[in-house]
């Protein structure tokens, strides 16, 4: 009897297939749906508009409004290649043959246009025809009530029953979330052995399955009771995973031998000295990892994700850090990831010339977390060493989980080294303590992101389907007349709102800007009759813009006819700090580095925030020429070129984009003629001069390679004036000096104290002398040594060095001198003053006075003859010194 589990996944397949390469396969996929009719889209960015995800974790998640009723397409029909990321299962990878955290979800999608009928017709036409598989290898799957598709596959596809597998909700029932579109689904599966026969089929058998084509059916809506309701118009999401059909196609063991990862693999491979189909299981899992792992960071960075410790920041510093790790575990000790990289960009420059563009970005990210991990690893292993110590002095013979993980999640420690290292000093690991903190941390993972959501903004989406999108005029009109769509009072729709209530409402048309881009969202005032509405700030959600006010005087319908104001006042500090923050960056590009791009941005009415890429601080001349080229500019009053273009033409003409804005086929441009030109969606001044001035308050470093330049320009800087002239006025009073002799008068302040401070110092190193001779009467001999063990509190770490170097020598080469003392509340400082006797018995001061500091949770080192150490615990140092009294007597007795 056969048996699939002894049979490898590797057999011929009919005359019709061919090896196609994976961009071929790509290609192919593209061309055979355009030619029906969709419009080919590129893939959206991986930093998604759905705020309830951290990343773009499925092809369908850009047409998430559009399925929602919130926009209307542009295409019946549309197909894309969608790069995507998930980190959800990342345990996986690389043990399995086909989970990944980056993957290509080739899809093709119908907005109420074609059905069921044509999406299954489509789907075996391309997989049977286009790509060549055999009929006879194909298995499909049917929700197990759905009827109509079981029909479908079996009397027009010519599918034999026992080929059409009817699979539970859990399988092929596709919902949104608790509420919202959802819909039965179809797979298509290929069998690398239908020598096994039609009987009997289980599906979840991935020795002789895998599943490559999944046909969602949205077809109903769901509502909070969980009933059904047929949608008025269907639509139609489908995804095949490219990496799965090329593993088919070009008949591989699993997805990472395919030509869209191997080539990786093989470059860190080569690195290390391996060869892959010699290397063991382990050392295989390991490379693996890298291949996958660098696709999704050098996509990541390619999409302006920078390294952090939050959000999809902290998910790519995870993984730059995971590859880090599985190199370090093939043997790789030195820098590496630069060189993987490449090999990702050049497998992805075709399709994403995005990648190439952005080289130097990706492998400087990718130097500076590479070689700040090193050091983390190094650190790690010193606190590997503590926790040892620790659990010796404890009698303990296992490493707890926790202890583990802390290893494993901060420092990225891997639970294999920490486990050998263990090993060697006589430990074990718990294991299972450090399984069950991984798994509480995937738990959190799971419920943070890895799950779209299409009815997080609950009200907002029921509301959808009965009022129409916000008209937004506010780029010319700062007033509106407006009628009241809908009123919501904490996140719940209501009819009316009294005074004095805190509410959300939505106009028909707006002049209010919403939240957007790094801009701050207008305030102003909503009125009607008798009705007053506060407004504070602007949201957009969707196409929906919420306005977030309180009601002052009246009481607001729906229905109600109102005017809207904008405060102008504040609209105008908001578009002069915008276009400045455009001049700033023109400026950055053109005075210090022309590969300078935006990390983020901050437009309010007081203040502008930018955030650069940029691998050093920048000098203050720079700083001054940067503000000097602003104002410059701002003086010469260069007029706002305002016009919206197709994406392509703005791109061509060498317009800069924002970052974080998703863009659709026509983009608004905003263009200073010769200065700066820009895709941006942002309020603006109509001519440079209208800013006045620009002044640079500050600039930071906020992260690795990223650093930040605050400002205040236009009538905002007048604010920032008087503050600062108020404290000019307070210092010259205080001081009794002119505005201009301040500085001159600080700096002699500055001398007086560091001459005091030196004062201080050497009487309080002649207190500890006077303090440490009366200890001299105090030493014991212990056979042919002396020891001196004492505590001299309120003496700081310079004066206690002194006192136990000058103990030491009184007492004579055969002396060992230890003392602590409480310098301030919070802080103990340890000294070890060992003679060269001593040192010949082998004590050696620094490796003595280290162990001894950490009882008081602290650490240090330095000669054999003299070291110093510090710790934070103060309680804890009598029992420190009774220790080392004990260890002195046990080592010179």
């Amino acid at each position: 009897m056969l048996n699939a589990h002894s049979l490898v996944n590797k057999s011929p397949m009919s005359s019709n297939s061919q090896y196609l390469s994976g961009s071929d396969i790509r290609q192919k996929f593209l061309d055979f749906f355009a030619q029906r009719g969709h419009q080919v889209l590129p893939s959206a960015s991986l930093v998604p508009e759905d705020p309830t995800v951290l990343l773009t974790i499925a092809g369908m998640l850009p047409f998430k409004p559009i399925f929602l009723g919130q926009r209307t397409p542009e295409f019946k029909r549309a197909t894309t290649s969608q790069k995507c990321i998930r980190t959800n299962d990342i345990e996986n990878v690389g043990v399995t043959k086909r989970h990944h955290t980056f993957f290509e979800m080739l899809g093709n999608f119908s907005f109420g246009d074609y059905f069921k009928e044509q999406a299954i017709a489509w789907g075996w036409e391309i997989s049977t025809q286009v790509f060549g598989l055999p009929k006879e290898r194909l298995v499909v799957s049917v929700f197990e009530e759905d009827d109509e598709a079981f029909a479908i596959w079996r009397d027009q596809i010519g599918v034999t029953e026992k080929r059409i597998q009817r699979m539970g909700k859990k399988d092929n029932f596709w919902e949104s979330g608790p509420t919202g579109p959802c819909g039965p689904c179809s797979e298509i599966y290929y069998d690398f052995h239908p020598e096994l026969g039609d009987d009997n089929i289980d599906l979840e058998d991935d020795t002789r399955f895998i599943e490559f084509y999944n046909l969602v059916f949205m077809q109903y809506n769901k509502d909070a009771a969980g009933n059904l309701t047929p949608l008025t118009n269907k639509n139609i999401d489908t995804g095949m995973g490219l990496e799965r059909m090329a593993q088919i196609l070009q008949q591989v063991p699993n997805n990472y031998e395919t030509d869209l990862i191997f080539p990786i693999i093989k470059t860190a491979a080569d690195i290390a000295g391996i060869e892959y189909t010699k290397a063991d299981e382990k050392t295989k899992i390991s490379l693996k990892v890298i291949g996958d792992h660098i696709r999704s960071v050098v996509h990541m960075i390619a999409d302006e994700i920078r390294a952090s410790n939050t959000g999809r920041g902290y998910i790519l510093r995870r993984l730059i850090r995971r590859v880090v790790r599985h190199g370090r575990l093939i043997g790789i000790s030195g820098e590496f990831t630069t060189q993987v990289a490449e090999t990702a960009i050049q497998l992805s420059e075709s399709a994403y010339p995005g990648v190439r563009k952005r080289e130097n970005a990706i492998k400087a990210e990718l130097q500076r977390e590479e070689s700040n991990f090193l050091k983390t690893l190094e650190r790690g292993e010193k606190l590997l060493e503590d926790i040892i110590n620790k659990a010796k002095q404890e009698n303990q013979t296992t490493i707890s989980g926790v202890d583990v993980f802390k290893l494993y999640d901060t420092y990225g420690f891997p639970q294999e080294l920490t486990a050998e290292i263990a090993t060697e000093n006589g430990f074990a690991i718990d294991e299972t303590g450090f399984v069950e903190e991984m798994e509480k941390q995937k738990q959190m993972g799971r419920d943070a992101h890895e799950t779209i959501d299409l009815t997080v903004q609950g009200t907002l989406d029921k509301l959808a389907e009965h009022i129409t999108v916000t008209d937004f005029v506010g780029y010319t009109q700062p007033v509106a007349t407006s009628k009241v769509e809908a009123i919501l009072i904490n996140g719940v729709a209501e009819e009316e709102a009294e005074a004095g209530t805190e509410i959300q409402i939505l106009l028909d048309k707006t002049p209010f800007y919403a939240e957007s881009g790094g801009q701050i969202g207008d305030r102003g005032y909503i009125s009607g009759d008798g009705i007053v509405i506060r407004i504070e700030d602007v949201k957009k959600e969707s196409d929906f813009f919420v306005h977030f006010g309180r009601v002052e005087r009246g009481t607001i319908r729906i229905g109600d006819t109102v005017t809207a104001q904008i405060d102008r006042a504040c609209r105008r500090r908001a578009q002069a700090n915008h276009t400045a923050t455009h001049l700033l960056q023109a400026a950055l590009k053109k005075i210090v580095d022309d590969g300078i791009s935006q990390a983020g941005s901050l437009v309010n009415f007081d203040r502008l925030r930018f955030d650069f890429n940029c691998p050093r601080a920048l000098t203050l001349e720079e700083v001054q020429q940067v503000e000097e080229q602003v104002n410059t500019w701002i003086a010469e009053a260069y007029p706002a070129k305002i016009e919206v273009l197709p994406l392509a033409e703005a791109k061509a003409k060498g317009a800069t984009a924002m970052f974080g804005e998703k863009y659709g086929d026509e983009v608004r441009v905003i263009d200073f003629a010769g200065v700066s030109m820009e895709l941006c969606g942002g309020t603006h001044v109509s001519n440079t001069a209208e800013i006045g001035v620009f002044k640079i308050i500050s600039e930071t470093g906020i992260s690795s390679g990223v650093r930040r330049i605050e400002a205040v320009s236009g009538s905002a800087i007048l604010d920032y004036l008087n503050v600062r002239d108020k404290v000019v006025k307070d210092l010259s009073d205080r001081f009794k000096v002119k505005p201009e002799e301040i500085s001159e008068r600080i700096t002699g302040l500055q001398n007086e104290v560091r001459n005091l401070q030196k004062e201080v110092g050497s009487l309080k190193g002649e207190l500890a002398i006077a303090k440490s001779d009366s200890l001299l009467a105090n030493a014991e001999t212990i056979g042919a040594f002396k020891i001196l063990v004492a505590r001299i509190d309120n003496v700081d770490a310079a004066s206690l060095q002194t006192a136990g170097e000058r103990l030491q020598q009184k007492l004579g080469t055969n002396a060992a001198v230890i003392l602590g003392s409480v310098p301030e509340e919070g802080k103990v400082s340890l000294v070890a003053a060992f003679g060269a006797d001593v040192n010949k018995k082998g004590l050696l001061a620094g490796k003595f006075i280290g162990g001894i500091a950490k009882i008081c949770g602290g650490g240090g080192g330095g000669k054999p003859n003299l070291a110093q150490a510090g710790g934070r615990d103060a309680s804890k140092l009598d029992s420190a010194i009774a220790q080392a009294k004990n260890d002195l007597i046990s080592g010179l007795g």
